[in-house]
């Protein structure tokens, strides 16, 4: 299924408090930055970030030069992105599901879990790749939210997925999530949790703020806490809800990433290009961690 693009008329509604003047002046300053894709980006662009950093324009400047720097910087996860035999993979070994109902609070859902527990075939990497795929297309099509929540099922995870999990990957997904992407991230939750999700916890914070580790829920195996927040019936059907089969959610989404190529062909392009950064030193991976405080702040219910 071709994307079908959220109008931004149709964001204007959604969020009165925005105007096109608001938008008008963030694309002023972006002519300024000629390291920036400002031409390839359009104002549904622009609004997302102003809407992620509530309304802040001097937040939003910043937030949207990181993200585009990141997009060129992290290449394991957005260069040249493209529906290759890696990403099939990805999606037989990996379940990435947008709900289509709400948290109880209005927030989008997202839901992810393993279809394949053998740890031998789980990438990180790509995962991350995958997940960002599918997440782009559905922020185009659906544009803003309240906020987001992250379900991470850990019901086939074994100690040894842990082993797999490459630290300075790790980091880069956490800062990016944490420092700009996109959206107000309002819970990640870790349902079906095992015992050795204390281990998991270990590795991940030391690698973010406290804004964003007050954000982690964990359930734990045999509790139905997380049903408070997101109904049970939203969930699959394996998974005791009266969603979609695993299969059909898999099929539906790598058709979904088949059918918009041009899409990401396009999105390649939105990069940075570091000598022409004004004023400054170019970014690289050595020193873009070292960047000084959180730009984009979370909001906590």
């Amino acid at each position: 299924m071709a994307l079908k693009q959220i109008s931004i008329q149709r964001e204007y509604e959604k969020n009165p408090e925005i105007s096109p003047e608001d938008i008008a002046q963030l694309r002023e300053w972006l002519v300024t930055q000629p390291h920036l894709p400002g031409e390839l980006l359009t104002d549904l662009d622009l609004l997302l970030v102003y809407h992620c950093c509530e309304r802040s324009m001097q937040v939003s400047k910043q937030v949207l030069d990181l993200h585009y720097t990141l997009r060129t910087m992290f290449t394991q996860f957005f260069h040249n992105r493209s529906v290759d035999k890696k990403i099939e993979f990805t999606l037989d070994t990996v379940l990435i599901c947008p709900l289509p109902t709400r948290s109880t609070d209005g927030n989008k859902v997202v839901y992810a879990r393993l279809l394949d527990n053998d740890p031998r075939n789980f990438f990180f990497p790509d995962i991350a790749r995958a997940f960002m795929m599918i997440f782009d297309l559905l922020q185009y099509e659906e544009g803003t939210w309240p906020g987001l929540v992250l379900i991470i099922d850990m019901d086939q995870s074994v100690l040894a997925h842990l082993g797999r999990l490459e630290l300075m990957v790790l980091k880069k997904v956490l800062y990016f999530v944490q420092e700009c992407m996109l959206v107000k991230l309002k819970q990640i939750c870790f349902i079906n949790a095992p015992p050795f999700v204390d281990k998991l916890m270990m590795l991940i914070r030391p690698l973010i703020n406290k804004t964003l580790m007050d954000i982690i829920k964990i359930h734990p195996v045999g509790t139905d806490t997380m049903f408070k927040t997101v109904p049970r019936a939203a969930f699959p059907k394996e998974s005791g809800g009266e969603y979609k089969s695993y299969n059909k959610i898999k099929e539906e989404q790598l058709d979904r990433l088949k059918s918009n190529q041009d899409f990401f062909q396009q999105e390649n392009k939105r990069r940075v290009s570091e000598p022409l950064r004004p004023g400054a030193r170019p970014n690289n991976v050595d020193n873009i961690f070292g960047i000084q405080g959180s730009f984009k702040k979370l909001d906590i219910d």
